[in-house]
């Protein structure tokens, strides 16, 4: 009812101009022209009738002005000159006519308060976005809000061999995407239909496209009408929703794009046309911390970061390349990503920044003790570890050597060079862990807190789960049997985990580092867990194939069928932060830190893996079977719902 009632606000108001215009010209002209009262009657009532038939015939009050293009007010042209080539004729008819001059005035000044009007009030609305507080548009789009938006049944030229696509999303950032793609000839995408809420734009046309109610579009229009995919273009569309329709379409066959900012935002970065991003499949709203306090606390300082060339250490050093650092050291093992990383920050910073890299181990002391000696860093970040779950269960004495004498190393190193901060990057695996890198990363956690009890060096870790797209993610891997027709393999299809992603993740993990005053176990809030299997289903559709099998290849060892990322759920404290928790554990002693380290030191002397693990077992009291854990989880809905929740 509203859409009529506003389409006939728009024909009273070009009534109200035909009537004026049209009465005072013929009034000022009514000596000259010899027109009597009852003349002018007739001619004005012909021409009104002339004019708004075959405006409305032609579609003049369909059309959304405020997104409107030149073909909007080109269509508007073409009617009205038609309306003159009908109006001319009969006017010559009437026993009282006037010429043919005074009629074309009559028709300019008519079309130019007309589209003077709408010019103004398009300008309104989208200065709307721009200048909220500016009085003129305030008062513009207070005189001129009684307007809607034309519409017109013409079908866009969409071109031959164009991929038909449904926008979803009718605002300003649908529009744009639509423009663009109309008025790119060498596009590959056709736009063919807007689907929206707003009753406001339903079965009414912007540009040549219909709007269609979301409700309405139903699967059978779509197909009749030849769609092949759908493009999100609400940038602000709540997640549920965004995950409502994007099973609705994907499921039904559809493939999903995006036309919104990368996932992976940069200075300058412009909306596109993409791919939805893995990252996207979460369907929660993206972290994004500005906080001044990082930057003023990083700014100026020497950052080492350990394992600086892998997922998370390298997005580490984006981000801390933003806080202008006097140096950052990124050390790894690896010499490949190392480099790639530096090139990276070196195009995007040219001399703005100093980059130094350093190969090597964080389990060689004596390479170790060389870079401290070169750099003397005021903050350092461990993010190097060996984190792959089945291979480590077979390279127990590497693990153990690397991750927990690695961090050993580098805590004695912090104390003797007098280093301010040490942040520690952790896993929900080292919670009650069923496998050896768990149990390492435990044990790491252990010494991190043991060293604050009677360092001088600030200490603190940061636990959170897994990260999507992180080298040996699930990911790549399904991506991978994706491409290659499948099957997706899956250890159980009743697993679940916690994701973030790497950005998300580095930020809370400098963000806590701010935080810690000395000895911290930071719990990060991982949102609700994801059932694996659905994010398997989930890529499937994403990358548009069809006939995917996904078979189940059994746990692996070590594998737990859900992560916990509290020892404790009930012990946690809240920080300023609402995603980030201090979980309240007593630190073990540095002696009995030494105890352990000299257990472990002893067995992996051994050479044997099998004595290592015991003695990891002894060293972690919490390190359990994973024949345990798993079958109290077949049975826990409470852990398999777990998320963080704060004693106050």
């Amino acid at each position: 009812m509203r859409k009529f009632n506003i389409k006939l606000k728009l024909l009273a108001y070009d009534a109200v101009i035909f009537f004026l215009v049209d009465l005072l010209l013929l009034i000022l002209l009514k000596s000259k022209e010899g027109l009597s009262w009852e003349g002018i009657i007739f001619q004005t009532l012909l021409s009104f009738v002339c004019v708004f038939f075959v405006r409305i015939v032609g579609g003049i009050y369909n059309q959304i002005w405020r997104y409107g293009g030149v073909q909007c007010y080109i269509r508007l042209l073409l009617t009205d000159g038609f309306a003159f080539c009908i109006n001319l004729p009969l006017q010559l008819l009437l026993p009282e006519s006037v010429g043919i001059a005074c009629l074309l005035s009559i028709a300019s000044l008519d079309l130019l308060g007309v589209l003077c009007i709408r010019m103004v009030y398009r300008y309104a609305y989208n200065y709307d976005y721009s200048r909220r507080n500016d009085l003129l548009q305030k008062t513009l789009r207070i005189l001129f809000k009684i307007f809607v938006d034309p519409r017109t049944k013409t079908k866009v030229d969409e071109g031959p061999c164009k991929i038909k696509i449904a926008i979803i999303g009718a605002g300003r950032v649908g529009v744009s995407l639509a423009e663009e793609l109309l008025n790119n000839k060498l596009s590959a995408y056709a736009p063919s239909c807007f689907i929206d809420v707003s009753r406001d734009k339903i079965d009414r046309i912007i540009n040549g496209i219909p709007v269609l109610l979301e409700n309405e579009a139903t699967l059978e229009y779509l197909k009749l009408h030849g769609i092949q995919e759908v493009v999100f273009a609400i940038p602000n569309l709540d997640e549920e929703n965004k995950k409502r329709l994007y099973h609705y379409y994907s499921s039904a066959g559809y493939k999903i794009k995006v036309y919104d900012f990368p996932v992976m935002q940069s200075a300058g970065a412009k909306r596109h046309l993409r791919e939805f991003d893995v990252e996207e499949l979460l369907f929660r709203k993206p972290i994004v911390i500005e906080n001044d306090r990082n930057r003023e606390y990083y700014q100026n300082k020497v950052v080492l970061i350990t394992g600086g060339g892998g997922s998370i250490g390298s997005e580490l050093c984006r981000q801390l390349a933003k806080m202008s650092p006097r140096q950052i050291i990124i050390l790894d093992i690896y010499e490949n990503g190392a480099y790639e990383i530096q090139q990276e920050l070196k195009y995007i910073y040219k001399d703005r920044l100093d980059i130094r890299i350093e190969i090597a181990s964080i389990a060689n002391k004596r390479a170790m003790a060389r870079v401290f000696e070169s750099y003397h860093p005021q903050i350092v970040i461990n993010a190097a570890a060996h984190k792959h779950v089945p291979l480590m269960e077979h390279n127990c004495i590497e693990a153990v050597e690397n991750n927990v004498f690695g961090t050993a190393t580098l805590v004695e190193l912090c104390e003797e060079y007098g280093t301010d901060r040490f942040m520690m990057v952790s896993t929900d695996k080292a919670v009650n862990p069923t496998n050896v890198m768990g149990a390492t990363k435990r044990m790491c956690e252990m010494i991190v807190q043991g060293a604050s009890t009677c360092g001088r060096v600030k200490y603190s870790a940061t636990r959170f789960g897994n990260v999507l797209g992180s080298a040996g993610s699930v990911i790549p891997l399904f991506k991978k049997q994706i491409m290659n027709g499948g099957p997706i393999t899956l250890t159980d299809k009743r697993i679940i985990r916690y994701f973030m992603t790497i950005p998300e993740a580095a930020q809370l993990v400098l963000e806590s580092g701010t935080m810690a005053k000395n000895g911290e176990l930071f719990v990060l809030d991982m949102g609700q867990p994801v059932k694996i299997l659905d994010l398997a289903e989930n890529m499937i559709r994403l990358l548009g194939v069809s006939g995917i099998d996904i078979v189940e290849t059994g746990l692996r060892p070590g594998e737990k069928l859900y992560e916990e990322l509290l020892v404790n759920t009930k012990d946690l404290d809240k920080t300023d932060n609402s995603l980030i928790f201090i979980e309240k554990e007593q630190p073990i002693s540095r002696k009995e830190v030494e105890y352990k380290l000299n257990l472990l030191r002893k067995a992996c002397e051994s050479d044997n893996d099998d004595l290592v693990r015991e003695a990891l077992r002894e060293a972690v009291p919490t390190y359990k079977t994973p024949e345990e854990v798993n079958s109290n989880a077949e049975d826990s809905e409470e852990m398999k719902n777990q998320h963080i929740e704060v004693k106050v």
